[in-house]
């Protein structure tokens, strides 16, 4: 018989019984699976069980010397909300310069989605693990190239959501989602002209309402370049250079009435 704890669920841990019967010496097969959910809240937390801590000790040790890391210091508290905000402007920024790895220079744009941002990043230390809190999964950088008639699309797609993360635009949009009046590096956009948005896979493969970007030209996905990878190294730079994290609100999508 032999216990095992799974992948942790939602606000749960489940913890299953494995009962294996062996027929002759070198052959096993699977007799029973008993398990249960155990849910995980403050009521846990008042009575621990020792089992369980027991089992998780040596984990927990190795994981808090890599996540309790300091890597740098935020200037100000980093939020992110529509249609427009600190953290957003950061993290599309921060993609933005990540396609020098497949191309000359920076893209013309940086896309990041809200939904992609899950947490804050405080005034004051920066560690991995807060990084890893902000952003969980495992995105990863794709530059694609997309015709100025297919960027004027993503923009429209960008205002019916009231806003995403964008580096290198200016878009005005209604109250009620709708584009009203968008630039590129300054400029109007040209429709037969190309230009490139550096976004994240997820995004690149048209999620999110994105969809525009499935139209691209080229795409380039380099490997193992995750968004989270990409952040820490950001973050690691500024901190080597002597600077704090920050980011400024620049109106990069303003909402009319």
């Amino acid at each position: 018989m032999k216990s095992m704890i799974f992948k942790p669920l939602t606000g749960a841990l489940l913890l299953a019984t494995l009962t294996l019967f062996s027929c002759r010496q070198s052959s096993y097969h699977l007799e029973r699976v008993e398990g249960k959910l155990i849910t995980i809240d403050q009521t846990l937390d008042s009575a621990p069980d020792q089992r369980y801590i027991n089992i998780l000790k040596p984990y927990k040790t190795t994981v808090d010397s890599v996540m309790n890391r300091v890597i740098g210091v935020c200037d100000v508290t980093l939020k992110g909300s529509r249609p427009e905000s600190l953290l957003s402007n950061l993290v599309a920024d921060v993609l933005r310069e990540a396609a020098v790895q497949v191309q000359d220079s920076p893209a013309d744009m940086g896309l990041v989605n809200m939904g992609g941002l899950r947490n804050i990043l405080t005034k004051g230390d920066i560690t991995t693990g807060s990084v890893y809190e902000v952003l969980p999964f495992e995105n990863s950088l794709c530059v694609v190239t997309l015709k100025g008639s297919d960027l004027k699309t993503l923009f429209e797609q960008i205002a019916a959501a009231k806003g995403e993360g964008v580096s290198g635009v200016r878009l005005r949009i209604s109250a009620d989602g709708k584009l009203l009046n968008a630039t590129i590096n300054n400029k109007p956009v040209e429709d037969e002209k190309l230009y490139t948005v550096a976004t994240i896979d997820y995004l690149a493969d048209g999620n999110d309402g994105m969809a525009a970007l499935t139209q691209a030209q080229n795409r380039v996905c380099p490997e193992g370049a995750t968004l989270r990878e990409l952040f820490l190294s950001y973050v690691e730079r500024q901190t080597q250079a002597g600077k704090k994290i920050t980011a400024r609100m620049e109106g990069r999508i303003t909402v009319e009435p």
